[in-house]
């Protein structure tokens, strides 16, 4: 979808704001305004890598790190040197946007499973970072007294409120985002995941453009992991390992990796499948996650954003 109305972008905006009252009245369903404060600090990495793969082309493994990274230069930043909490969050976007240069100008000259390959790489070293210096990231057993977040004695202490702050991030990304791939940028980027060199030949400067849209998925990553730091007050490393960026993949799979729409739908499915429907597997949920995805990829290429698309086809017929 090239064109996203405003239509769908109001309604969007109408729920997200009357969500918690709706769950106020509803019985059973108390506890989501809580969830969906992680489906939203979900939905900032996915809209970064749906950009980054499905519009694109390059795949990433290492999304959890920059996750990390941000959640670990808030955590120690407030802890350890006390201070404020939102320079913290911004200083762990720049250096996040810092690492991903580096990563990334040699990294994006590879492509297909090379490219994966390397970031795979990449997530590995900082997760064993994460485990291994334990004087600075307390190791295994992780960091706890994280502050929460306020704005000039408001304090954001409850989830109501914190609900409110996440989705006011996410929303600003969205939109952001959108107007990106509604921009002649956004037609040069698909025109790179079509073809890098037919794009080169048309003038666009491919490696730039491929570092840019980098280094704006590690800046969402970040910040979504200032935003999980700030929200628990406490982190450990198992949180950003490899399996959470297989998570993030299989997040925008299922929802549509071509479809900005998709980092949405597959953020919220994967949020409540992971805390409410499968906990109950254990061990199990990874082979699961394996069954949801192959079964995406067969009967559903396009992901849960493609079904008008597939609806249209039948009418039409």
């Amino acid at each position: 979808m090239l064109r996203i109305g405003k239509l769908p972008i109001t309604f969007f905006a109408l729920f997200i704001i009357v969500f918690p009252w709706i769950a106020r009245v509803i019985p059973g369903i108390g506890h989501y305004p809580d969830l969906l404060i992680f489906a939203g600090i979900y939905c900032l990495m996915t809209m970064g890598l749906s950009l980054l793969l499905g519009y694109t082309g390059q795949i990433s493994l290492g999304q959890a790190a920059f996750y990390g990274i941000g959640a670990y230069v808030s955590a120690i930043l407030t802890t350890t040197y006390g201070l404020n909490p939102w320079l913290c969050m911004i200083i762990g976007m720049i250096v996040a946007a810092i690492v991903a240069i580096m990563v990334g100008v040699p990294a994006l000259k590879l492509r297909g499973h090379y490219l994966a390959m390397a970031t795979l790489a990449f997530g590995i070293i900082v997760f064993i970072i994460f485990n291994e210096e334990v004087e600075w990231t307390g190791g295994p057993d992780g960091m706890s007294g994280i502050p929460g977040l306020s704005v000039f004695g408001f304090n954001f202490d409850t989830t109501e409120k914190y609900y409110y702050l996440v989705w006011f991030f996410v929303y600003a990304a969205f939109i952001f985002t959108i107007n990106v791939i509604q921009s002649r940028s956004g037609r040069a980027l698909r025109a790179i995941h079509a073809s890098e060199a037919a794009s080169n030949a048309m003038g666009i400067d491919v490696s730039r453009f491929k570092i840019m849209v980098f280094v704006y998925s590690a800046i969402l990553a970040s910040l979504a992991g200032s935003l999980y730091a700030h929200r628990l007050n406490f982190i450990n490393p198992t949180t950003f390992d490899l399996f959470f960026s297989i998570k993030l993949l299989i997040m925008i799979a299922l929802g549509g990796m071509h479809d900005i729409w998709g980092a949405i739908i597959g953020a919220f499915l994967i949020t409540f499948l992971s805390f409410e429907w499968l906990h109950f597997f254990g061990e199990f949920e990874v082979i699961v996650y394996g069954v949801i995805l192959l079964l995406i990829i067969i009967f559903l290429p396009h992901g849960l954003a493609g079904i008008p698309h597939i609806v249209k086809g039948w009418l039409r017929r």
